[in-house]
C-alpha cells in the first residue's frame, strides 16, 4: 500500500471533474495555493495552514455562506480510541463555527461501533438535507455502502481519518501520513533500544485491527524500519499476530505471546491504548521501567503518562485540530461545488480494494517523548499540564519542563 505525497496533478484534475460536473458547469479552476472562485478570492489555504487557533478558518467564511447543504460527521465509537469524543467532535465544532457555519448546518454524530447505526446517522442527514458526508467508518464494508448511498443521491464524500477500502469514485480522504506513523513508531523503538540498553531485543510485533487499511499503512511504516535490524540478526522478531484495536483484546495476545516466549523484551504497539494494556501485564509481572520499551500513538493521557513513568518510549502526536481544520476547510469547497486547491489536496492514497489512487490530503505527524511534550502536545492544548502532572508523574514533569 502506497502514500504518495506528490503533489499529483491527476488528483487534482479528478477532483475538478467530480465537482465540476456537482456545480453543473462551474467555471472553478484548480489553484496551487488560491482560489479565484466567488467566495473564495485572496484565499490560500493548504495543507500546513491549520493552527491551534484556528484562525486559517476565518478565511474561508465567504465559501462557506456560499455553499449549500448540511455536512455531516460520522465518528465511528468511543472505545478503540479516546480521541473521537475527547477531540475530534469538539475540534471539528469549533472549525465549522470559526469558518461561520451555524448548528443547523452542520452536524456530528457517532455511531458508538454499530455500522447499523451509522448506516441510520447517514440516511438521516442525507435526508436533512446533506450535500457532504465525512466518514470515518467502523470497516470498510459498511463504510462503502453508506458512500454508495450517499453518492447515488449526488452528495459528496470525504474519507475522515481512515480510507474507505473500495469507497465511493470521486471521495477525498482526510489523514496523516500513515505510513509515517509507522515509521516513527519504527524508529521510536530502536531508539528506545538503545537508550534503555535492552540488550538482545527479542521484539514482539503487535498490529491494528487488520481491516483498518491506516493499520496496515502503519505496519507497512514500522516493519520497514524494523527489517534490516531483523535481516541482520540484531534483532529478533519473535512473531506478528493477529492485530486488533481492542486493548482487552491486546492485553490476551500479549499475555499468550510472553508465555509462549519469554525471552520477548520489546514490543511494537500501535497505539496508545494497546500500549496500556501491554504496560498493564509488564507491571503485573514487575517489569521495572525503562527495561521493555513499548510504542504507541495518539498523545492520550495515559500514554503520555507511560512516557514519563518510563513504560512507553513514546507516541506519534496527530494534530487532530489540524486534520479537522483540514476536513471542515475541504468539505466547504466541495459544499459550494468548487475545486479544493492543490495545496490542501496535497497527494493520493492507493485504494487496495478498487485499485485506484484517492485524492488526499495528508498532514505531518509528530513522535513526542519527554523531550518535545513541553513544547508539542502541551503548548498546542492537547493535553493540560494540570491533568498530565498527577503525583505518580510530577518529577518527570519538572524534569521535562512541563508545568
Amino acid at each position: 500500500m502506497k502514500i504518495s505525497l506528490k503533489r499529483a496533478a491527476h488528483a487534482g484534475i479528478a477532483i475538478g471533474t467530480v465537482v465540476g460536473l456537482a456545480a453543473c458547469g462551474s467555471s472553478s479552476k484548480p489553484s496551487s495555493t488560491t482560489s479565484t472562485t466567488s467566495g473564495t478570492s485572496n484565499v490560500s489555504i493548504s495543507a500546513t495552514s491549520f493552527t491551534s487557533d484556528f484562525s486559517a478558518m476565518a478565511q474561508l467564511k465567504g465559501l462557506a455562506s456560499s455553499g449549500k447543504g448540511l455536512i455531516g460527521v460520522l465518528l465511528p465509537d468511543t472505545t478503540t480510541s479516546a480521541r473521537y469524543e475527547s477531540f475530534d467532535r469538539p475540534y471539528l465544532v469549533k472549525a465549522f463555527q470559526a469558518a461561520g457555519l451555524t448548528s443547523a448546518q452542520f452536524k456530528v454524530d457517532n455511531a458508538q461501533g454499530s455500522a447499523s447505526t451509522m448506516q441510520t446517522q447517514a440516511e438521516a442527514d442525507i435526508t436533512q438535507g446533506a450535500s457532504v458526508l465525512l466518514v470515518d467508518a467502523l470497516d470498510s464494508g459498511s463504510g462503502a455502502a453508506i458512500e454508495a448511498n450517499a453518492t447515488a443521491k449526488g452528495v459528496k464524500v470525504i474519507d475522515y481519518d481512515r480510507l474507505t477500502k473500495g469507497g465511493a469514485a470521486g471521495r477525498v480522504y482526510v489523514s496523516f501520513d500513515n505510513v509515517t506513523v509507522g515509521k516513527l513508531i519504527g524508529q521510536g523503538e530502536i531508539d528506545c533500544i538503545s537508550a534503555w540498553n535492552v540488550s538482545k531485543p527479542n521484539i514482539l510485533v503487535m498490529d491494528g485491527d487488520p481491516t483498518d487499511n491506516n493499520a496496515t499503512l502503519f505496519a507497512q511504516g514500522y516493519n520497514g524500519v524494523l527489517k534490516p535490524k531483523f535481516d541482520d540478526g540484531s534483532y529478533v522478531k519473535v512473531g506478528e499476530p493477529a492485530g486488533t484495536w481492542t486493548p482487552s483484546i491486546a492485553a490476551t495476545t500479549f499475555d499468550q505471546q510472553y508465555t509462549a516466549h519469554p525471552n520477548i523484551n520489546a514490543v511494537i504497539t500501535p497505539n496508545d491504548d494497546n500500549a496500556n494494556a501491554v504496560i498493564s501485564s509488564l507491571q503485573k509481572l514487575n517489569i521495572p521501567a525503562k527495561k521493555f520499551p513499548t510504542t504507541g500513538q495518539d498523545a492520550s493521557l495515559s500514554g503520555l503518562q507511560n512516557i514519563l513513568k518510563g513504560y512507553q518510549c513514546g507516541t506519534v502526536y496527530k494534530a487532530i485540530y489540524q486534520e479537522a481544520q483540514a476536513s471542515v476547510a475541504l468539505a466547504l469547497y466541495l459544499r459550494a461545488g468548487q475545486t479544493p486547491p492543490a495545496a490542501l489536496v496535497n497527494g493520493t492514497t492507493k485504494d487496495p480494494t478498487a485499485n485506484t489512487d484517492v485524492p488526499s490530503v495528508l498532514l505531518t505527524p509528530v513522535w513526542v517523548t519527554t523531550s518535545n511534550m513541553a513544547s508539542t502536545v502541551v503548548k498546542d492544548g492537547a493535553v493540560k499540564a494540570s491533568d498530565l502532572c498527577i503525583t505518580a508523574v510530577a518529577a518527570a514533569c519538572t524534569a521535562a519542563g512541563i508545568s
